[in-house]
């Protein structure tokens, strides 16, 4: 049975999601998402998910951490329990610049794909599994390898993206097409594959890299404006080289060019 649960998003560039529990409710995040929590709320690091897929003595908890392996997350999860007899609080926060999205998974047929470091938090009882793409061109080159993450339950699920966050319902057979790192979700009926950007200049010199990820409806898609991996590659660029020190630093020539670089 998935816990029920009531929650504010709050922030905008650097959001967190405070989440409030009834007596006995249960939430389960990623490790080291906790942001803050009210005296009574207890913590505790689980195998698995907490769901009742991985409830199946030890071979199940270790099956349902294994697949958290597969997707390159951590072995444990943390469950927050509010073990008083009043409402308590407990926040989770988003590691990055970005948005946190709530998602009710009864209104998509119990079920929703997602990058794999995209989940933040979920009522207790859903299960964080796998979802392996089923061509070899999406698992090669589509930017997330072979391996999706897959949540599946009853109740809500918050997952967390990159700069802004857009919406698209997918009609029938309708198809977008996609930097292979700026998918975030999308529900289980829609059809995702990679297809070759065509072009010698477009692949050399287009700066959009080779390929592009194709949705097909119907369903919908949630698309992130900025991916980790983008903003990470900017800081690193920026960032000096050689332990923190330029090579033309203490130099003459070194002052003259970082005034015609500013």
């Amino acid at each position: 049975m998935v816990h029920e649960i009531d929650y504010e998003i709050l922030g905008k560039e650097m959001q967190y999601v405070e989440i409030e529990l009834d007596p006995r409710e249960t939430v389960v995040a990623e490790a080291g998402a906790m942001m803050m929590m009210d005296n009574s709320i207890t913590m505790e690091t689980i195998f698995g998910d907490g769901s009742e897929k991985s409830q199946g003595g030890f071979l199940g908890k270790l099956g349902g951490a294994a697949k958290r392996v597969i997707t390159g997350e951590s072995l444990f999860m943390t469950a927050f329990t509010n073990s008083g007899v009043m409402k308590q609080k407990v926040a989770f926060a988003a590691p990055y610049p970005g948005k946190i999205i709530p998602i009710d998974l009864r209104n998509l047929g119990g079920r929703l794909i997602c990058q794999k470091d995209s989940f933040l938090c979920c009522a207790k009882g859903i299960s964080v599994g796998i979802a392996f793409t089923k061509k070899l061109g999406a698992g090669f080159f589509g930017g997330e390898g072979f391996i999706l993450q897959k949540l599946e339950g009853d109740g809500l699920a918050f997952i967390h993206a990159g700069g802004t966050i857009i919406k698209r319902t997918l009609m029938p057979g309708e198809t977008i097409k996609l930097d292979t790192g700026c998918l975030v979700a999308m529900t289980q009926n829609v059809n995702y594959d990679i297809q070759f950007v065509g072009g010698f200049k477009n692949a050399v010199f287009g700066g959009e890299g080779l390929f592009f990820a194709t949705l097909t409806g119907p369903g919908d898609v949630w698309i992130q404006s900025l991916p980790f991996s983008k903003l990470a590659s900017r800081v690193y660029s920026a960032a000096p080289q050689n332990m923190g020190k330029q090579v033309d630093q203490g130099s003459v020539l070194g002052t003259i060019g970082n005034l015609f670089e500013r």
